[in-house]
């Protein structure tokens, strides 16, 4: 059985080819960012810290990868950067390991940034969130995101969630809508 960032590369995996561009949507430290550049065709990503630049920038380079374009920005805001469809965006939320855990990602910017991606994502194309519901901000996320995905129109998105409903403490679970 696949963990849970090991599903999510996955179900991404399964979606995309050399040609695809797609969004980290938040970068944290650039574990996402690494497997989708050795992936796809480009990688936008956003983070609203720069430590997550910084130590996304030096994953990359240490890797030989220039096929990516790093902002420094909340991911609500990634319309700001991307005026065209792309095959598929990763939330991975929470807070940036090793980092201030006071800061994390927010519910009603992740919703909004939700609910811009699904006009910028391409047929068959997906978006993957994993969710950490382990902190109060967490737990805020996993029943927004929920209550939204679960008011997506059917004939449009299929939606999954992956989780391990056996272990304590709230574990990360993922997310996944992909475009019919």
């Amino acid at each position: 059985m696949e963990k849970i960032l090991q599903f999510a590369h996955s179900l991404i995996k399964n979606h995309i080819n050399n040609d695809d561009i797609f969004i980290d949507m938040t970068i944290g430290n650039g574990k996402d960012t690494l497997f989708l550049c050795q992936n796809c065709k480009f990688v936008y990503g956003f983070d609203i810290q720069q430590l997550a630049l910084d130590n996304t920038k030096k994953l990359l380079n240490d890797n030989n990868l220039t096929n990516y374009s790093l902002h420094l920005l909340s991911h609500d805001l990634f319309d700001e950067i991307i005026d065209f469809k792309v095959k598929g965006f990763i939330f991975n939320l929470g807070y940036l390991p090793c980092g201030n855990k006071i800061i994390t990602t927010k519910a009603h910017t992740t919703i909004l940034a939700l609910k811009k991606a699904l006009d910028y994502l391409l047929p068959k194309g997906i978006i993957v969130i994993v969710v950490y519901p382990g902190h109060e901000e967490g737990k805020n996320e996993k029943e927004a995101i929920l209550k939204y995905v679960k008011s997506l129109d059917q004939k449009d998105f299929d939606v999954i969630v992956y989780s391990f409903i056996n272990q304590i403490n709230n574990p990360p679970f993922v997310i996944a809508i992909e475009r019919k």
